[in-house]
């Protein structure tokens, strides 16, 4: 049955993941939790196993990433205005995730300086 499923995204707690899903089965799409119980049981332990992952249908992969990619919380500046890319002008920005090439910052990943992601065009910066 899992075979049929694609993870969409993950979150570091529960309650987020529940939200997601609960919009996302609003519009009909099937959508199923892993580690849920783990990370509720003990959530100092949520990044060691990757968080929540909610899976969905491989038939509605796109339909779901498309809603979610609507309702998602997009990254703001320390003056609370959304961030936006140099390249496009969205606002639909996002962490990129660590990059980790130097042995220092494998170490110890918080050193490492923080980018941005637009979700639009994928440009960092």
């Amino acid at each position: 049955m899992i075979d049929n499923y694609t993870i969409l995204t993950t979150f570091p707690y529960s309650t987020e993941a529940q939200i997601t899903k609960t919009k996302l089965e609003d519009e009909g799409i099937s959508v199923i939790l892993l580690d849920e119980k783990t990370v509720d049981s003990d959530p100092l332990i949520s990044q060691a196993i990757g968080g929540v992952k909610l899976l969905v249908s491989n038939d509605d992969f796109e339909k779901a990433l498309h809603i979610f990619n609507e309702i998602r919380p997009y990254e703001i500046d320390v003056n609370e205005n959304p961030i936006v890319c140099p390249s496009c002008n969205s606002n639909r920005i996002l962490i990129a995730p660590l990059e980790r090439k130097k042995l220092f910052h494998m170490l110890f990943p918080f050193f490492e300086k923080t980018k941005h992601i637009c979700n639009e065009c994928k440009t960092i910066f």
